[in-house]
């Protein structure tokens, strides 16, 4: 990943704070900076050639149903999708002789992003200029994409981390979210053992202008003082809300909860959208002021046989389906997606006990 990058340089003041939704996507909202940046340089590389097959508008059907499930037919990232790497366990070390994203190409590079910051001590360098930051996250293509802006978030990939979240990935995330205009962009992280497929650290970024039940689904509060919600619809899972005024304090939170995971060796799926504000009834408006966090602890997949129609990863849990074969495609219902996503969820008891554990943590 040698070469000179296109640096994108944001401050606080490019957070885009009110984003409006209609059933098209953007309601009365111009693309940010971010979004032009990400979209336009996406679309050049796609023009040359440089992913591993053409994506173009995808067949989609919104399954019928309270789910609301979004499916889509996306054969060829079945297909040409990089075969996972051997993974046994959540907490598998970085091994450098494994493919890693600092091996890509430099032509698959979009940007890097750098946050301004005054009083920081690192740099970055933009049009020949220093810029105080407090650290840099690449962006790049994935080569084998499941809708529009696919990319990959690679916070300090130099560092070699293993795929484990940190505080500053999930930061990065949710500055990215923040940056976007467009209440499409999504960003989420799947850890080893949950489709996984590179033990370099990472989160995927893209573009779904349809709506998903996780913007407003109800909730239930367990640590309102840190923003953390119970969602017990299907698939029960954790989720934190923030308007963006405290990013890293957000991160930090995630962090605690998925360290917990991380040390018990237990899978899990991280999954980033505007969403509505939490409430125990599913309020659903057109507002999207703030950034949903959803954290799924989910069985672990190590060498398991994959799925069919579809694997069972971040966007999935969060109702987004990009199906694999045209058959399971046209004839699934929301029932035979229920019926596949139960074989990777934790049963309640195993959720009871972890929630038990983080509330705890969190209150300490």
């Amino acid at each position: 990943m040698e070469g000179r990058r296109h640096v994108f340089t944001y401050t606080k003041q490019d957070l885009v704070r009110d984003v409006g939704r209609t059933d098209g996507g953007i309601a009365g909202q111009a693309l940010s900076g971010y979004d032009t940046a990400l979209r336009s340089g996406w679309a050049e590389k796609m023009s040359r050639g440089l992913f591993r097959y053409h994506l173009g508008e995808l067949e989609t059907r919104v399954l019928p149903g309270e789910a609301t499930y979004v499916a889509q037919l996306n054969i060829q990232r079945g297909i040409e999708r990089r075969k996972p790497q051997e993974i046994l366990s959540v907490r598998q070390n970085f091994d450098p002789k494994q493919f890693n994203f600092n091996r890509i190409k430099p032509e698959e590079v979009l940007f890097e992003m750098c946050k301004a910051e005054p009083s920081s001590t690192e740099s970055c360098l933009q049009n020949g200029t220093t810029t105080a930051t407090t650290g840099s996250c690449v962006v790049i293509i994935n080569v084998s994409p499941l809708e529009f802006g696919h990319s990959l978030l690679l916070p300090d990939p130099e560092r070699c981390q293993p795929q484990i979240l940190t505080p500053h990935a999930v930061q990065v995330g949710l500055e990215s979210m923040f940056l976007s205009a467009d209440p499409g962009y999504r960003v989420g992280f799947n850890s080893l053992g949950a489709f996984a497929s590179v033990n370099h650290l990472h989160l995927h970024g893209y573009y779904l202008k349809h709506a998903l039940r996780v913007e407003w689904a109800p909730t239930e509060p367990l640590a309102p003082e840190k923003s953390l919600y119970r969602v017990d619809c299907f698939p029960k899972g954790f989720m934190f809300y923030t308007e963006g005024e405290d990013p890293g304090g957000t991160a930090e939170a995630v962090c605690e909860l998925t360290d917990i995971l991380v040390d018990g060796d237990i899978a899990h799926n991280v999954f980033m959208s505007r969403g509505c504000p939490p409430s125990r009834e599913a309020r659903r408006s057109a507002l999207r002021r703030g950034v949903r966090v959803y954290v799924w602890p989910r069985v672990s997949c190590f060498g398991a046989k994959e799925e069919s129609a579809f694997n069972v990863a971040l966007c999935e849990l969060a109702g987004h389906l990009p199906f694999k074969n045209k058959e399971d495609f046209s004839k699934i219902d929301e029932d035979g997606v229920k019926a596949i996503v139960q074989r990777y969820v934790i049963n309640d008891e195993e959720f009871t006990e972890l929630e038990k554990r983080l509330v705890e943590k969190l209150r300490a």
